[in-house]
């Protein structure tokens, strides 16, 4: 198989994995929701260069930090057989923390940005 053929099917597994993140886990669609109204006000205001560039950073983290946490998760209930293992509990702990902290990011920018253009 060449180069560019696998690069290309690497490409599908990563699109496979963005469908399957928004499908299977609730707290990607709330996550989409925000970043549809960031983006949305963003256009409203008529956001500088660098407040979009802060936007598009805080809502990229979140949404990798989403698909690792549910990666992990995933991968944690398979091997564990969905049993609560003391470890993997907090394995799985410290990928939501991830999440959480990638969201209160995200939302501190938000509020920097469009709360002075709100009001």
């Amino acid at each position: 198989m060449s180069y560019i053929k696998k690069r290309i099917l690497s490409f599908g597994h990563a699109f496979r994995g963005l469908r399957l993140l928004f499908k299977e886990t609730p707290n990607a669609l709330i996550h989409l929701i925000a970043a549809i109204i960031a983006i949305t006000l963003g256009c409203v205001f008529r956001i500088s260069g660098g407040e979009w560039l802060a936007i598009i950073i805080v809502i990229g983290t979140v949404f990798s930090m989403e698909a690792v946490n549910t990666a992990l998760e995933r991968l944690s209930d398979y091997t564990c057989n969905k049993e609560i293992h003391p470890t993997i509990k907090k394995v799985k702990d410290l990928a939501a923390a991830a999440v959480l902290i990638a969201v209160v990011a995200a939302l501190t920018v938000g509020i920097i940005i469009f709360l002075p253009k709100i009001f």
